[in-house]
């Protein structure tokens, strides 16, 4: 008679018992590997299971389950235990055994499909023939001399090689990459990057570089989806909305009194009859276009900046916000830009064309509010409007002069509010942090560690109210949120944008800082913005 054996897994240091005998048995089979076919999924060593619980009973075919002839003769089936210390064993019944199977199966099935779960996550990486191919037809001694090879990309998809450059980086950048395109086609993506901890610069001015090769597929977005279609348009049907809310908000001295009190005192409860806001709605429009029309502009001058370059842009998706009408939107690279000067351009383009537009409603109604033939068209806002931005609050100080700022409302014609709002939202995209225009714009005039550092300061003043007032925790925490990641670096990240990009950057973002920073009483009684009530006692 032959036996039937099998070992079935338990954990580390616990003890499998038959509760109706009391007893234990026990066995101490050190493992250290897990017996599946788990090649494919990586070496997998030194798992934390370190005991099998192995028993064998009798087979009347004389074969075990693994197809091997068994050695035990004997008619009962009983339990072996490779401990010799054990002076008692407990024979578990065959149902028992049974479950013994069938926990092991699950269980080691459900190993395997973490194992696999986890490779799907993982993007695919570089296939190591493709490695010692482009190794070998790409890089030389006249070219680039790999001296090591390292991890490449956020989840290590790609490989990144280290050595020693033999000519001008920009040539020699284009040299590889038409190397590439003939060795291997169109399949992977090389980039030129700073070297990762060095410690010295190249004999020929500037950083050590290092190339990175990584998969397209991986490492570029992916194209816009039916859902991000439907949800972008969602929102730009909720901005127009809030828009139009602003323009009615921005007439509240005209409203009526039980609306007002229902938009300012959140202690009112009854609910006034909104066909009472219909007449106010023709008249709020102007401020609305105005709105739209900026964000519009907006994203326009980034398409018109992407279009040269050969740069895919996602849809925007624009993001409603009551007080402003909208915070801007969210605009995603479709496409790996080639390089940090067109990272500055693109980013740089939208809010320089919004803030002209903005700017030009702003100066158009400062003017308009001075002229006594559009009086008629005129709102009525309180003075302290003009304390919620420095740059702004001057020149509406210089424009409209001393004794309107200092009433306590002052008459201002519509487009003032709608250009105020608008360079409002084109200075917070500005702001130099994570994927803002701001912080794209730095990423590329001064590189990431410089991004890095920008970032944290901005969250710091947008947390501490420094920047934005009442408005910066909003915004704070949508940048953070939403936007907080910097962006992928380009294919040549390493060449430098030139000093007048960079002066431009720098100009753009104190334009924005100037415009967020709100005035203290105390500076605008020193400026005259606005009308300051003091008391003495």
């Amino acid at each position: 008679m032959a036996t039937l054996s099998s070992c079935t897994l338990l954990p580390l240091n616990s003890d499998f018992r038959f509760n109706p005998v009391r007893r234990s048995f026990r066995n101490k089979i050190h493992c250290h590997r897990l017996n599946s076919h788990v090649s494919q999924w990586g070496n997998l060593k030194h798992v934390g299971f370190d005991r099998f619980r192995c028993f064998s009973i009798n087979n009347k075919d004389g074969v075990d389950a693994e197809g091997e002839t068994g050695n035990n003769n004997d008619s009962k089936p009983n339990v072996t235990t490779t401990s010799p210390d054990e002076d008692k064993s407990t024979t578990p019944s065959v149902s028992q055994m049974s479950s013994l199977y069938s926990l092991e199966s699950v269980y080691n099935e459900a190993i395997l499909d973490s194992f696999k779960l986890m490779e799907l996550l993982e993007p695919e990486k570089v296939d190591p023939a493709d490695v010692k191919l482009i190794k070998d037809k790409l890089f030389g001694y006249s070219t680039f001399w790999v001296t090591r090879e390292e991890p490449f990309g956020e989840y290590g998809e790609g490989v990144l090689f280290i050595g020693n450059l033999r000519g001008k980086r920009e040539d020699v950048f284009s040299i590889l990459q038409n190397r590439l395109v003939e060795a291997i086609g169109d399949k992977y993506r090389l980039f030129m990057l700073e070297e990762p901890e060095s410690d010295s610069y190249d004999p020929r001015g500037g950083p050590r570089v290092s190339f990175g090769l990584a998969l397209k597929e991986v490492f570029e977005p992916k194209g816009t989806t039916l859902w991000e279609y439907v949800i972008a348009s969602l929102l730009f049907f909720l901005t127009i909305g809030t828009s139009v809310e602003l323009g009615i908000a921005s007439q509240i001295s005209r409203l009526p009194l039980e609306l007002v009190k229902f938009l300012k005192d959140p202690n009112y409860t009854q609910v006034p009859d909104m066909e009472l806001l219909y007449p106010f709605v023709d008249s709020a429009l102007p401020v609305a276009y105005g709105v739209l029309g900026v964000l519009l502009f907006h994203e326009v001058g980034h398409f018109l900046a992407a279009f040269p370059k050969r740069v895919k842009l996602g849809i925007p998706f624009f993001i409603p916000h009551i007080t402003l009408g909208s915070f801007g939107a969210i605009t995603q690279f479709k496409s790996v830009l080639p390089d940090r000067s067109t990272q500055v351009d693109i980013s740089l383009a939208g809010p320089f064309a919004g803030s002209v537009l903005s700017f030009s409603m702003f100066a158009v109604g400062l003017l308009l509010s001075s002229n006594p033939d559009a009086a008629g068209d005129l709102v009525q806002v309180p003075s302290t409007l003009f304390q919620g931005s420095l740059l702004l609050g001057l020149i509406s100080r210089a424009t409209l002069g001393y004794a309107a700022i200092h009433a306590a409302t002052v008459s201002i014609h519509p487009l003032v509010i709608a250009g105020w709002c608008g360079l409002t939202i084109q200075a917070f995209n500005m702001l130099p942090a994570g994927c803002l225009d701001g912080g794209r714009s730095v990423q590329g005039a001064f590189g990431k560690c410089a991004q890095g550092v920008f970032s944290l300061t901005t969250y710091l003043l947008l947390g501490l109210g420094v920047l934005g007032g009442p408005l910066s925790l909003a915004w704070g925490c949508f940048a953070i949120f939403a936007q907080m990641s910097p962006e992928k670096p380009c294919l040549d990240d390493v060449t430098e944008v030139g000093t007048w990009r960079q002066s431009f950057v720098a100009v753009a973002i104190f334009l924005a800082v100037l415009t967020l920073l709100p005035v203290s009483d105390e500076l605008a009684d020193e400026l005259g913005i606005g009308l300051v009530n003091t008391f003495q006692f």
